[in-house]
């Protein structure tokens, strides 16, 4: 017999007197600790509703007694925190990144404005970590197309590479075989004197003396006559194992054959000054900064 089901005199547990196809319901309570608790909930609900903002409105929603709002406590701790970051940012603004990082306060704040922006804005192309992808220069290293001091990464940043900015950097390193200024010939044998000026263990003109002589005529202007660039010219160094669109002899082809001419927005406009300060500083502090 269940101790909680209650029975009559008869031996027969008492029902609620409602019967469904010969089924009849029990009448057994529920215990007294759950049914206070219940009501308790009630209660608290009730006056939950009154103290806090809960019934949606047509126009709006109750306000409450109490008034609070989660986008009000939010907005103002935002509001809090510019504020406190103000004092800051307004220095960052007034100086230039080289005296921001003799600073060791405003230095250890820009870095850390820097990173967050960083994985806002830049880290898509460059990767979270700055290494960079086939197209998208690794940032860590000491390579720089177009000089790695914190002026020239600044001015990078600022007005962008081959962008609409009127004072872009741009230098169209031309299409060889597109344009016609060379024989797939020609382009193969500079091909072979390209690859061979980063192998330490080859001599670039005995290797491709005919490829030496093209570049002589058609790259050295920019990319200078010991193949190791011009960074005022945005020509990068073909003497090192670092590449931007690969190092393999195919890839290499296909860049002097079709060109390769990236492009970088200019954040002027997009970003605050203070942003690309630090931008500037977190990008140069990450190890290859001239």
């Amino acid at each position: 017999m269940n101790k909680s089901t209650p029975e009559t005199n008869a031996g027969e547990p008492e029902t609620t007197g409602h019967e469904w196809d010969g089924i009849s319901e029990y009448n057994n309570p529920l215990p007294k600790w759950w049914l206070y608790t219940f009501y308790a909930t009630i209660i608290w609900s009730i006056g939950y509703w009154i103290v806090m903002p809960s019934w949606p409105l047509i126009s709006g929603y109750t306000k409450g007694v109490i008034g609070y709002s989660q986008r009000a406590t939010v907005e103002k701790n935002i509001a809090d925190a510019k504020a406190a970051q103000s004092v800051y940012l307004s220095r960052i603004a007034e100086l230039q990144p080289a005296a921001i990082i003799q600073d060791p306060e405003l230095f250890t704040f820009a870095l850390a404005g820097g990173k967050a922006a960083f994985g806002d804005n830049c880290a898509p192309c460059h990767g979270s970590g700055a290494q960079g992808f086939v197209g998208y220069p690794n940032l860590n290293d000491d390579d720089w197309l177009w000089g790695g001091s914190l002026e020239a990464i600044e001015t990078t940043i600022r007005y962008g590479i081959r962008s609409n900015h009127d004072e872009t950097r741009s230098n169209d390193m031309p299409a060889f075989l597109t344009d016609e200024i060379l024989s797939r010939a020609e382009v193969r044998q500079v091909t072979d004197y390209v690859v061979a000026l980063s192998d330490p263990d080859r001599a670039a003109a005995e290797a491709a003396p005919r490829g030496a002589e093209i570049f002589a005529e058609q790259c050295a202007a920019c990319h200078g006559e010991d193949g190791r660039g011009i960074a005022e010219l945005g020509a990068p160094n073909l003497a090192d194992p670092i590449w931007l669109f690969g190092g393999d002899p195919a890839a290499i082809y296909d860049t002097i054959a079709t060109s390769r001419n990236a492009m970088m927005p200019a954040w002027e406009g997009r970003l605050s000054p203070a942003t690309i300060k630090q931008l500037t500083v977190y990008v140069h502090s990450l190890g290859g900064g001239e």
